[in-house]
């Protein structure tokens, strides 16, 4: 029998909205966006939705959208995301940003049928040893689970951990007074009339450690709607991008249908606010950029090109500047294909030579079947080589992991330049695999690939007038789970006017951190030091000038974090600058870069649109859509290969360099096509583009508990900075990065 129960409830007012405040920032009469008024008119337009829906952020997720089954016991839904967003049309009924979403959640089922897909098992594992367990205990933290054991009664728990020690193991103290101590196996048997099929394995820990709850892995289910936040392996990835990339003309139809089917009209929370909703898409006017003309080196049959379609061949084409490599080797590590490594090689050394590089044809080779060894093997093979190698091929083993620790033993323990190659693609490589890889290993060996023009004949606006810097930033946080710090990665050009050659600068700092804490240090005794610093110190040694423009190009920071991001990072940038010389503060232009939204351009008619059905490479979009009174644009610099293009958003926050839109917007798709690592115009700007690179592939350099004092990648300077960076860390401990040396440091070994 029920009993009643009597809540109280107060209603405390908190603030009155005054919509007043918002029209006065869409009319440009007031600069800081009423930031309160947007959110709560976005949450009466998502109140019926959050009743009916799973919400992740601002996406809602629901079975009757489509699910697909993905591997490791999860499956992707279906959704969509919805924002309002202030633009230059106002917040009319135009303003609604609405998208297709796909996102993995884990799929409801029993804990051991979990653990079977997880390691792709048909049939119940019999034990977990150590390594299986940690990793389920990563995979499954804090994850929700109801009981399924006792009838008509469902409980539900969230993980906090798996037991070392199994059902039938695992004691715990039944009667504190008497001191009586049963097994989980023998509590299920006696108390729960339930005997458990598999008391070999261990335990579900859910509670606190002071009142532990234990449950045996067979009577628990994973409850539905739970989205997996957790890294995804590489068969995942490839699962999910089925189902979010879908062609521009089907993902307008579903955009449309979404509206449609949400009926913001009849919505009862919408109506009382008084917020109608249009089911249309807005129409706006964009512009097509013209692709610039690139130079190559005069010896070739070609001395220049002019892409079409965001791509262009090397066929007849010398790189403007071939690197040297005299001395390489390649280490295979693939059990599949041993007897073909001699032809790739072949073919590697045809493809750079063809390219205009100047490329040993006398490789060292050795088949390596101890992968479990992958350092020693590497080790033994460089120590055994002649004389020194400027270059090393490694074709990469199936095993799990690999990558990461070739990279790290090799850059930064090695102090060799490596080349990676998955074993897979020594099978049937065709032309552009090898033309790719041979672009890649030319940048790697000093070499530049190619040149825009306008540079050559010192007419790219601004940045050819005087020597200028450009920038790029990104920081990387750990996934969810993984105690290890986040990663800032700065690169800067150095080869000015040509604008191509990146150096790049790594630093750990504390995890989830976004603002870049070593761009500019100061260490106790006054001494500045510093990431910005010692980049423009690099710049005047390789260009003997200083320079007198900078561009920051900044990725990976939201609206909400532009104002915090924008002030510590130019004031580090004008710090930095002052502290080489009094009174030296060259003009700089601050933009950040986004790709991670949710707005879609899609074609009007097929004049319009290229052979996938996307907008046309070098489309720009700078009205309506964009700030009320900011500078900003969408940008589609690349050609659409699968799904539906996004562009990406630059943000002009500081601009002393005096862009004009025009400007500005060309100088960006033109670096689009300067991309080292392959003949195609990229979707972001390289500068960003190679930041994020470095980034990613620093977090193969993270070793917990590492004896390696600094956390600043450099060459001579690393130990300064290293004293600089710990006077300027915060109380959380960040795990240190190993110093990379010169000679990979200063080529574009992240590419």
């Amino acid at each position: 029998m029920s009993r009643d129960r009597t809540f109280n409830i107060s209603i405390n007012f908190v603030k009155s909205l005054d919509q007043y405040a918002l029209a006065q920032f869409l009319s440009g009469r007031q600069t800081e966006c009423p930031q309160d008024i947007i959110t709560a008119l976005d949450i009466v337009l998502r109140e019926s939705a959050s009743n009916k829906y799973v919400t992740v952020s601002r996406s809602f997720f629901s079975h009757q959208f489509g699910k697909m089954d993905m591997s490791g016991g999860l499956e992707c839904w279906r959704g969509y995301f919805q924002s309002i967003r202030p633009t230059q049309m106002g917040l009319s009924l135009k303003s609604l940003n609405a998208d297709t979403s796909a996102t993995p959640f884990y799929k409801s089922m029993s804990i051991l049928t979990f653990i079977s897909g997880f390691y792709n098992e048909r049939h119940t594992l019999t034990s977990l040893s150590d390594r299986e367990r940690h990793e389920i205990q990563k995979a499954l933290n804090g994850v929700r689970v109801e009981t399924v054991h006792l009838p008509n009664v469902r409980r539900r728990y969230r993980i906090t951990g798996i037991t070392s020690q199994s059902a039938k193991e695992l004691m715990f103290t039944l009667d504190e007074t008497a001191g009586t101590k049963i097994s989980v196996a023998q509590y299920f048997r006696t108390h729960c009339k339930y005997n458990l099929r598999h008391d070999s394995l261990p335990c579900i820990k859910a509670g606190s450690d002071s009142k532990p709850k234990y449950l045996p892995l067979e009577v628990c289910q994973i409850v539905d709607g739970q989205r997996y936040v957790k890294k995804l392996n590489e068969v995942q990835v490839s699962e999910i991008l089925k189902v979010a990339c879908t062609p521009p003309t089907e993902r307008e139809g579903k955009i449309l249908e979404l509206v449609r089917k949400n009926n913001y009209d009849n919505d009862l929370f919408a109506k009382n606010f008084g917020i109608g909703v249009q089911p249309n898409l807005i129409t706006v006017e964009a512009r097509v950029l013209q692709p610039p003309r690139l130079k190559y080196h005069d010896s070739g049959a070609e001395k220049g090109c002019q892409p079409f379609g965001g791509k262009w061949s090397m066929n007849n084409k010398k790189v403007f500047r071939g690197g040297s490599v005299d001395a390489w080797a390649c280490i295979s590590f693939s059990r599949h294909y041993k007897n073909i490594v001699q032809d790739f090689c072949h073919e590697i050394v045809f493809a750079c030579n063809r390219i205009g590089m100047v490329f040993n044809q006398n490789a060292l080779i050795i088949d390596s079947g101890h992968h479990q060894r992958i350092e020693n093997s590497i080790h033994d093979f460089v120590k055994a080589c002649a004389k020194p190698l400027q270059l090393l091929v490694v074709i990469l083993p199936e095993a799990k992991g690999a990558y990461g620790r070739i990279k790290k033993y090799c850059d930064t323990e090695l102090g060799i330049v490596t080349q990676c190659c998955q074993s897979k693609h020594l099978n049937k490589p065709n032309r552009q695999y090898f033309e790719n890889l041979a672009l890649k290993i030319n940048v790697k060996a000093g070499g530049c690939n190619t040149v825009l023009e306008d540079s050559v004949r010192g007419s790219i606006p601004v940045i050819s007038e005087e020597p200028s810097i450009i920038f790029g930033a990104d920081v990387t946080h750990p996934a969810p789970g993984e105690d290890s710090s986040s990663i800032a990665a700065v690169v800067a050009s150095m080869d000015w006017p040509y604008v191509t050659k990146y150096k790049c600068l790594l630093s750990a700092q504390q995890r989830t951190r976004e603002i870049i804490e070593k761009l500019y240090t100061k260490t106790d005794d006054g001494v500045p030091g510093g990431m910005i610093r010692e980049l423009l110190f690099a710049f005047h040694k390789a260009t003997g000038r200083k320079p007198n423009r900078i561009i920051f190009y900044r990725d990976g920071v939201s609206e909400g974090q532009f104002n915090i991001v924008l002030t510590s990072e130019l004031d580090a940038i004008r710090r930095a600058c002052a502290s080489i010389q009094e009174g030296y503060l060259p003009p700089t232009t601050f933009i950040v870069v986004q790709k991670r939204h949710h707005t879609r351009l899609f074609p009007e008619n097929t004049k319009m649109a290229d052979r996938s059905g996307n907008i046309l490479p070098g489309t720009v979009v700078d009205t309506k859509i964009c700030h009320p009174n900011e500078f900003d644009f969408y940008l589609c610099s690349h050609a659409g290969i699968q799904g539906t293009s996004r562009p990406a958003h630059y943000h002009v926050l500081h601009d002393e360099n005096n862009f004009t839109a025009d400007q500005l917007q060309s100088l960006t798709n033109n670096l689009c096509y300067t991309y080292a690592r392959c003949t195609r115009s990229v979707s972001i700007v390289p500068p960003a583009y190679y930041a994020h690179l470095a980034a990613f592939r620093a977090r193969y350099y993270i070793d917990t508990g590492s004896e390696y004092a600094s956390s600043q990648v450099s060459g001579k300077t690393r130990q300064r900075t290293a004293t600089a960076s710990a006077a300027t860390t915060s109380a959380a401990p960040t795990t240190g990065l190993p110093a990379i040396p010169e000679n990979v440091a200063n080529v574009m070994f992240y590419c």
